[in-house]
């Protein structure tokens, strides 16, 4: 009996795991959905055709970017969560997918760190502080001036309540002591359109939403989040230069839904660091001050643990949330 038992159990486990292994080498089959949980223009968008236009390339199969904007990305999530974990959707969302289990607390409809499985960030980002041109300023002090001599006059813009645009810039005024009418968009696409336009006056959004307009100085930059200068724009100061120790930087990540198989997983995994490896796409990305950042599931899953507890202290301390 035991003699059978040694030979039978093996012989399933096989049987077991060979369906899953035969799966993950011929994935993927068909296209992949490629949900990008903010509208066009914003740096997941950006970050997002870059990486999968190369995927395609690498695969030979299409990635499909679908752009599901609203509600800070808890729309693009839920659509997200409640698709088949086959490995076919990919969430593409930014830190902001952490800030949303505070801000939307006992309104969202899936579980921000129980529904996904982090495959891997895709890029850091850094944003800028920038007015529009017609702002008589030109530095960051000149701005907190203004500010402190016409409090809640002046109007900013963020990419939706909890983004990271709208922390970026409720860390700023609370380290600064100033106080502005907040507007709120659907993404970063929208709110570069709201900013060039004038129809707000600041906002503090990332480099690779902002990057046209900075070339093509539609936009008046003072300063980004990085603790240090950006190397792609060396000449915009950081704010940690008049606000002493400021910095705020997040990332754009690829999520899957809860109980997709692993195989599948690491196949993902491996081929979007073959991507973030790839001299043009690095580059690409890089010009935009969207660095190319990548880790392991497990890797990921660790920061995105430690950075649900960051932004609970973070969004209490400057008043986000109570």
């Amino acid at each position: 009996m035991r003699t059978c038992l040694r030979m039978v159990v093996p012989a399933l486990l096989v049987a077991l795991l060979f369906p899953m292994s035969a799966v993950a080498q011929a994935y993927p089959e068909k296209p992949v959905h490629v949900i990008v949980v903010f509208p066009p223009g914003g740096s997941n968008d950006v970050v997002a055709r870059i990486v999968f236009t190369k995927m395609e390339e690498h695969l030979g199969r299409q990635f499909v970017i679908d752009n599901r904007g609203g509600a800070a990305g808890t729309i693009g999530a839920t659509a997200v969560a409640r698709s088949e974990p086959d490995g076919y959707t990919v969430m593409i969302q930014s830190t902001t997918h952490v800030a949303n289990a505070y801000m939307y607390k006992g309104r969202l409809q899936y579980d921000t760190l129980g529904d996904f499985i982090g495959v891997t960030p895709l890029a850091k980002q850094v944003a800028v502080l920038v007015t529009h041109p017609s702002m008589p300023v030109k530095t960051v002090k000149e701005l907190i001036d203004l500010a402190k001599k016409r409090p809640g006059e002046i109007n900013y813009g963020s990419a939706g309540l909890g983004s990271f645009v709208h922390l970026n810039m409720a860390m700023f005024l609370a380290r600064s002591g100033t106080n502005m009418l907040h507007v709120s968009y659907k993404g970063g696409g929208p709110l570069a359109v709201a900013m060039v336009s004038g129809e707000v006056q600041v906002t503090c959004s990332t480099i690779g939403s902002m990057y046209p307009y900075l070339k093509s100085k539609r936009v008046r930059p003072l300063g980004v989040t990085s603790r240090e200068r950006s190397p792609a724009f060396p000449e915009i100061p950081a704010i940690s230069e008049t606000i002493k120790d400021y910095e705020f930087t997040a990332w754009v990540g690829s999520f899957v839904p809860k109980g997709t198989p692993r195989p599948i997983v690491d196949t993902l995994n491996r081929e979007l660091k073959r991507v973030l490896e790839d001299p043009g796409v690095k580059k690409l990305l890089m010009n935009r001050t969207l660095d190319p950042m990548y880790m392991t599931p497990e890797q990921f899953a660790e920061r995105l643990n430690s950075d649900y507890e960051r932004y609970g202290k973070l969004m209490k301390q400057i008043g986000v949330i109570k």
